[in-house]
């Protein structure tokens, strides 16, 4: 059995190499009703999905409110150590030349 990948891959060599269908169908071990069903599944998808898009910018998602605390302190965690170290850096760095 074939994945959804694979049957969309397969949909996808076809249309790049018409020419080749029946070459591509029999190395794959298909029947062209096999790819009709495929074409049909691929339409169907995608048209499902078309019709949940929305144009314009995704919404954004809303987070809960202790998630966005607790990444917010996080958040106030690694800067407080970001200017540490940075602090530790230009000691050092004066160190090392002679400062």
């Amino acid at each position: 059995m074939l994945s959804a990948e694979k049957k969309y891959q397969i949909l996808e060599e076809i249309k790049a190499h018409p020419n080749k269908k029946g070459e591509i169908l029999r190395r794959e071990g298909l029947y062209s009703s096999d790819l009709l069903r495929y074409e049909e599944a691929a339409r169907e998808g995608a048209i499902k999905e078309l019709k949940n898009s929305v144009p314009g910018r995704k919404k954004t998602k809303e987070v809960p409110i202790e998630e966005y605390e607790r990444i917010k302190a996080e958040l106030e965690r690694k800067e407080k150590a970001l200017a540490d170290l940075t602090v530790e850096h230009m000691i050092l760095k004066k160190k090392v030349n002679g400062e």
